[in-house]
């Protein structure tokens, strides 16, 4: 590993556990709540612990005044919920793009087990040694997703974490299995830092609960979205949520930290 990308990997993370805000959902899905005002959802995340935002390229303007000093992750590929195929992912910017958005890192999106696996798999082996280049760390949110596909099926999310280390990725995100026993069977399958996306919105506790079993299962940490940067409160569950990620709180300390008597 080169100082720089160690030094990169360092600015996303804190002592290798991951807090992770993805908001590229603007593209996705529009300006959604939590999004309209960015710069309010970001300044609030990150004072309640998020080590890194993420957005697409063309909204660093609007991260980095308001990160607090977290890590900035720049997406590069995405699709759209009113398009012909949301699991048709285009790559949207490069390594380069970037780094003179000012990145600390890049992510890319690869739905394994879909019908545009192949082309995503170039997409992202490309991504890699490009960011190799420039010491940039990759994060693969390598999805176990397609036709016939059980996306909490720990066997098939263990496979599409495996391809992300063979793609050469430095961190990976993906689906949560359900519970810690399967999710250990995920983290096994690669020497790759594992990250679980953040799902659909439930309670407090149930946010709470689904990262106390990653992190019982070997996770280093979370990505999550809306269940943070919608939330009515996006620096207390941020706060609740970094609670298990970096003090290993248990549920109930944890929304305690976040400021919530009950889920």
């Amino acid at each position: 590993m080169t100082a720089g990308l160690s030094a990169r990997l360092e600015r996303i993370s804190t002592n290798d556990r991951y807090l992770v805000v993805p908001m590229d959902h603007g593209l996705t899905m529009g300006a959604v709540d939590g999004l309209v005002d960015i710069e309010s959802t970001i300044d609030g995340v990150t004072r309640g612990g998020a080590d890194a935002v993420l957005t697409q390229k063309g909204i660093a303007p609007r991260v980095h005044e308001n990160k607090n000093g977290a890590g900035y992750i720049v997406h590069v590929n995405g699709s759209t919920t009113i398009g012909p195929d949301e699991s048709d992912k285009r790559v949207t910017a490069t390594a380069e793009d970037a780094v003179r958005a000012g990145a600390d890192a890049v992510s890319f999106h690869i739905n394994v087990g879909s019908d545009h696996e192949p082309e995503q798999i170039e997409e992202l082996a490309e991504l890699t040694a490009d960011a190799s280049r420039l010491g940039l760390p990759v994060l693969a949110m390598a999805y176990a997703r397609g036709p016939g596909v059980d996306e909490t099926d720990p066997e098939a999310l263990g496979h599409a974490v495996r391809l992300a280390e063979e793609l050469g990725a430095d961190v990976v995100k993906t689906g949560y299995s359900g519970d810690g026993d399967s999710f250990e069977r995920v983290t096994e399958s690669t020497r790759l830092p594992v990250v679980i996306a953040g799902g659909s919105k439930g309670t407090d506790r149930d946010t709470v609960e689904m990262v106390r079993g990653a992190m019982d299962g070997n996770a280093a940490g979370v990505s999550m979205g809306r269940s943070i940067f919608q939330h009515e409160d996006p620096e207390g569950i941020a706060r609740a949520v970094s609670a298990v990620v970096h003090d290993d709180a248990e549920v109930d300390e944890a929304l305690a930290a976040g400021g919530f008597v009950e889920a």
